[in-house]
């Protein structure tokens, strides 16, 4: 078994550590995160937010984040990763990406299939994107993404929230959350780490 797909078994990132230690569930927070002033869909059964503190300058950390191709290099769970068009990213710039999704008690092990579309970006303030999920035997409708990254002494808070919707997610949201909420504490940690190990004054 590769290291990828160990530890896609244990996080699923869509549309990604209290958990693990170093990222912190953003339930406290005072209000829903927005980019352009939309967020995840309020209505979902799923969804979860978490937020950590990245000790490295916000251009190196939206750097990291918004260099789509180079995802599967320091993302644990992102196994490809294709942009569908040129250029800086900007709304209606789409990507495809896969990961692997582990076996659920109603769901085999799959690849899923992500396309995701762009809908808001303020560059090294906040981003948002949506797009389905699907692999064999599983399908997530849609999964909305909000990105928030804001200065503070030492570095940056990162934010996000997801929310996923469909017939099969919502069937069993308590178990939707288990995939969900770990592999947002990852995609964080993993960011961080990343970003912090880029040397000093690396764009």
């Amino acid at each position: 078994m590769t290291r990828r797909l160990r530890s896609a078994l244990l996080a699923l990132p869509l549309i990604t550590a209290g958990l693990l230690g170093a990222a912190t569930p953003a339930s406290a927070a005072p209000a829903p995160l927005t980019c352009g002033g939309k967020g995840i869909n309020p209505a979902a059964k799923v969804h979860y937010g978490a937020e950590i503190v990245i000790n490295a300058p916000l251009s190196t950390v939206w750097d990291v984040q918004t260099r789509l191709e180079a995802w599967p290099t320091w993302q644990r769970t992102v196994s490809t990763m294709k942009r569908l068009d040129p250029g800086p990213l900007r709304p209606g710039s789409r990507f495809r990406w896969t990961t692997p999704a582990p076996p659920t008690p109603t769901t085999p092990a799959t690849t899923l299939v992500i396309t995701s579309t762009v809908h808001q970006v303020k560059p090294r303030q906040c981003l948002r994107w949506s797009g389905p999920a699907v692999g064999e035997g599983l399908r997530i409708d849609e999964g909305i993404h909000v990105w928030t990254f804001t200065p503070v002494a030492g570095g940056v808070r990162v934010r996000t929230e997801e929310s996923w919707t469909g017939a099969q997610v919502e069937a069993d949201p308590a178990m939707a959350l288990r995939y969900l909420a770990p592999g947002l504490d990852l995609w964080l940690t993993d960011l961080k780490t990343a970003a912090e190990s880029r040397p000093c004054g690396h764009r």
